[in-house]
């Protein structure tokens, strides 16, 4: 079988005969993959005109929609997968990280569309004055770039890999090609081909090429993004492609790391803590057979707990049965391929010269089901450098596979040292149960991984462990491990997006990006606000109230009512020396009666006080003051029903604006309220 391209909206077949592609597990060809005859520049070029366009037309709301169904779809039919990925080596457990792990980031991306505006753009931050009158006023914006996202992805997770990085991109507005590692390219051909049958992302948003992409890294322009998971050397080498140089193209590296996990000083022997570590570093060098760039390699212990270590892990290893995954009771399978092998036992033979194997062998081990002669088998491999300060292979050299090396510590000074030795990682752990000791690790090695994760009983059930990078949170390192960050929620959809500062009047800018800005031109209407439903409702337009006196009454009875006696409000013999005049009416009186101003009390489309935003209270309101309210909307969110017996609505930011005789503002707040739509429909 040859595994065909996906290009211009088509499947292609690629030149000639191609690489044979082998099952982990038997050696058996799976597939024939070549990219060759492929016209890189125009799928690039066809990414850029067909798919990039028809995704910046959509919402995030609709992307995320849209990213839903497909996750919902994939969801649907994932099982299907699970013998094509048995065949890259994986046990079934593998398969879930890698298939539903993907799907899964599918699903945490669709639903990231609530945290942006019903917009094709985001507003970035805060507005910023830049004139003393007000009348001049900058702020950011954010707009899809017009370029294409090429994700170079790596062989461990031919999934997940793609999906994680997809995921971001269509929720940005950009179309993607994808390029899997070829040798496990036949599962993600076999995904990409029930995406593309699903029809459910638009024409051109997502293009894929299985065998080389050798030379597509020379068509790049200055609105495309390249991202890259791999090796480091690898990395480097695309990163210093003249045409990235040149257009100053955005290229985000994940690599390979020498990744470490710490055994608190306090997580002796019978601790939960101490048993928990064992667990994790054996899952960690065990788990898609070692093939992750979240693996664990270096193990960083107390001296006077290493041999309990060595022993309890080996204890814990002895358990993993290695075989074909579809065999009941196979733990591990088998490396990618027969190369990686190969190349997992150079990388030993070199930190043989600094350590020893305390367990494990490379030749004589037991294989369940399969011809271990045939599949790319290998035993977990646990090595003891008792000299990791001078003996700094274990710090340099990474076998990507099974294979992990116990270091000693004295003290938590070494073991931060020993930490950033790696030269920057992607992830690092510390099991402790002393907080105090997970503090003075974190601050301590921070500057030199992309994530820390402390271990201990409190979130033991719950925690999803040292190498399961999260959707919400960043991926990626400093150093060795590439300097990028991947996912990280909001972060990495900004990956993709241009930041635009946008300077002008506040009306103007207002105008652009579809939220008031403080000083705009205010538009007042006959009807109450609450009396609009969401979709009369128009940003700028404004309510001016009646006013209202203030009296030490209103003070004495909000103090009766709320129980809050502060002496600024209750004792006027107590304010020498304070910033007050006298008796100052409560920040919440002022905010309270505010809303007495600005409510009207008949049912209408307004369902609910939905909450408080920016409250701030920024000059004294004192008896015989006189106070009003500029009642201004601030910005529309629309909200999507949940069902169909849902109440169509949205939230409405106004901006109260509490002002004084004088027209200075005393207090000023956002509040948000859930609004009817007119079409229940929607």
């Amino acid at each position: 079988m040859k595994l065909q391209n996906y290009a211009l909206g088509k499947w292609i077949d690629g030149d000639g005969e191609g690489k044979a592609l082998h099952n982990a597990i038997n050696g058996e060809v799976v597939a024939m993959a070549t990219s060759k005859g492929l016209d890189f520049a125009e799928m690039m070029h066809y990414a850029r005109t067909v798919g990039g366009p028809k995704l910046r037309k959509m919402t995030f709301h609709e992307r995320g929609r849209m990213i839903k169904k497909l996750a919902l779809h994939l969801h649907g039919v994932r099982k299907k997968f699970y013998p094509i990925s048995y065949a890259t080596g994986a046990t079934k457990g593998d398969s879930w990280v890698d298939i539903d792990g993907g799907i899964g980031t599918l699903f945490a991306y669709a639903s990231l569309r609530k945290k942006f505006p019903n917009e094709s753009y985001y507003v970035d931050g805060e507005a910023a004055s830049l004139s003393k009158g007000g009348t001049f006023i900058g702020h950011h914006i954010m707009v899809p770039k017009e370029g294409v996202a090429i994700h170079i992805n790596a062989f461990n997770f031919p999934v997940w890999g793609m999906l994680e990085k997809v995921a971001v991109n269509l929720l940005a507005g950009v179309p993607a090609i994808v390029k899997p590692a070829t040798i496990t390219s036949f599962l993600t051909e076999a995904f990409v081909k029930e995406i593309v049958a699903s029809k459910i992302l638009p024409e051109g948003a997502l293009q894929l090429i299985c065998g080389s992409a050798h030379g597509i890294l020379d068509h790049v322009i200055s609105q495309d993004i390249v991202t890259f998971t791999g090796s480091a050397t690898t990395g480097k080498m695309l990163k210093s492609t003249p045409r990235i140089l040149d257009e100053a193209v955005p290229f985000n590296m994940e690599a390979d790391s020498l990744n470490c996990s710490v055994l608190g000083p306090n997580a002796v022997p019978g601790t939960p803590e101490f048993e928990l570590f064992v667990k994790e570093v054996k899952r960690e060098m065990t788990v898609k057979c070692g093939q992750k760039c979240t693996a664990i390699r270096r193990i960083i212990v107390p001296q006077n707990l290493v041999d309990a270590v060595q022993i309890a892990l080996g204890k814990e290893l002895a358990k993993t049965t290695i075989g074909d995954p579809q065999v009941e009771g196979v733990k591990m399978g088998a490396l990618a391929g027969k190369a990686q092998v190969i190349e997992v036992k150079e990388r030993i033979d070199i930190l043989l010269n600094s350590s020893k194997i305390v367990y494990g062998n490379l030749e004589n081990f037991e294989v369940i089901g399969a011809d271990k002669n045939k599949g790319s088998f290998m035993s977990p491999i646990l090595l003891l450098n008792e000299d990791p300060f001078n003996k700094t292979d274990v710090h340099d050299i990474e076998a990507f596979g099974p294979v992990s090396t116990i270091v000693p510590y004295n003290g938590m000074d070494e073991a931060i040292e020993l930490a950033k030795m790696g030269k920057g990682s992607l992830c690092c752990s510390i099991a402790t149960g002393d907080d105090k000791v997970a503090r003075e690790f974190v601050l301590g090695a921070a500057s030199h991984h992309g994530r820390i994760l402390v271990i201990n009983e409190e979130s033991a059930k719950e925690s999803t462990g040292h190498g399961s990078p999260m959707p919400m949170l960043v991926h990626g390192g400093p150093g060795r491990a590439g300097g990028g960050e991947e996912m990280g929620g909001m972060r990495g959809v900004m990956h993709y997006l241009q930041r635009c500062a946008i300077q002008g009047s506040p009306t103007s800018i207002t105008a652009i990006t579809n939220q008031y800005q403080v000083g705009a031109k205010q538009t007042e209407k006959q009807v109450h606000p609450f009396r609009k439903h969401f979709e009369e409702l128009e940003v700028g337009e404004t309510l001016i109230t009646a006013k209202h006196t203030v009296t030490e009454a209103d003070i004495a009875n909000f103090a009766n009512v709320s129980g809050d006696n502060f002496y600024a409000h209750v004792d006027a013999t107590s304010l020498e020396g304070t910033i007050f005049e006298g008796r100052v009416a409560h920040g919440y009186f002022v905010l309270s009666k505010a809303a007495g101003l600005f409510v009207d009390a008949k049912k209408g489309p307004v369902l609910l006080n939905y909450g408080l935003d920016e409250c701030r209270f920024v000059k004294p309101v004192y008896p015989g003051m006189t106070i009003g309210v500029k009642f201004t909307v601030k910005e529309k969110i629309d909200q999507e029903k949940r069902d169909e017996e849902d109440i169509a609505k949205g939230i409405v930011k106004f901006l109260v604006d509490v002002y004084d005789e004088t027209g200075e503002t005393v207090a000023i707040a956002t509040i948000l309220t859930m609004v009817k739509k007119i079409n229940q429909e929607l």
